[in-house]
């Protein structure tokens, strides 16, 4: 049976509601992950999701910061979520679901921006960044899973040459450092995850997630980045049925700078 997840950073879940409940009336995922939903887990609007079919809801927020959300059509077997960094920060969420090939793990993931000097000396942020993604490498970029396993989120960096508008420009620009994306691409390598957006878009293909609020009008200048990501275990390879990035929804009213990510697995 195929299995829709979406992946999307909100920047407010109970802002953007009324999105959030337009994109799953009218592209209806089984599971939705979402990032940066800014509100504890007393105040998630878990009514809203279960009037449109998406009874079980997972948490891990904070307030005014942070936070993710996994809300889904399917039971979970098990809840989980984990603290870096010893700060406390709601950003990691995981659930098990039964699938065709037994519990599948869902992590789903909000890796801190990271400020906007890429000095970890000169910005506590940015060596923030980077002890978190020291540790996720510990923990999921040390050899492959042993369970089938997606990793879904706004993991804020766009690691590849294609995944910004200028290579050359953004350098030095935090999401496209060296440090970063070497740093990544060695957590994905080490163990063993398939970047599935890029098994649907070649790497020479441009591809963004996220455009700026900063720009005028963000379509004409399409500045954009891939800083949201899906990753599958091996156990799923020849399982990926497809890959939407929803462009459109970064031009509704009053949008979250990112846009969902919709992955399809056949589990």
């Amino acid at each position: 049976m195929p299995l829709a997840i979406t992946t999307w950073n909100i920047n407010s879940v109970r802002l953007r509601l009324p999105l959030v409940e337009r994109y799953l009336e009218e592209h209806a995922p089984d599971v939705l992950c979402l990032q940066e939903t800014k509100c504890p887990d007393g105040s998630f609007p878990t009514a809203a999701f279960r009037r449109l079919g998406y009874e079980h809801v997972a948490i891990h927020g904070q307030k005014g910061y942070h936070g993710v959300a996994i809300v889904s059509k399917r039971p979970f077997a098990s809840v989980d979520k984990r603290d870096f960094c010893e700060k406390g920060d709601a950003r990691h969420l995981a659930v098990t679901l039964d699938s065709a090939l037994g519990p599948l793990e869902l992590h789903d993931f909000y890796i801190p921006a990271g400020g906007d000097e890429p000095d970890p000396v000169a910005n506590d942020k940015f060596a923030h960044k980077l002890a978190f993604l020291a540790e996720l490498k510990t923990w999921l970029g040390s050899g492959a899973t042993v369970r089938p396993s997606i990793v879904v989120g706004d993991l804020n960096i766009a690691p590849l040459t294609q995944d910004v508008w200028s290579h050359k420009a953004l350098l030095k620009v935090v999401s496209h450092t060296p440090i970063e994306t070497e740093a990544f691409e060695s957590i994905r390598n080490g163990g063993a995850w398939i970047d599935v957006m890029r098994r649907f878009v070649p790497e020479t293909e441009k591809l963004y997630t996220w455009w700026s609020y900063r720009a005028a009008d963000w379509s004409a200048a399409d500045k954009g980045r891939r800083l949201d990501h899906v990753w599958a275990s091996p156990h799923l390879d020849g399982r990926l049925l497809g890959v939407e990035v929803l462009r459109e929804a970064r031009g509704w009213e009053r949008p979250s700078d990112h846009v969902p990510v919709k992955a399809v697995f056949d589990v």
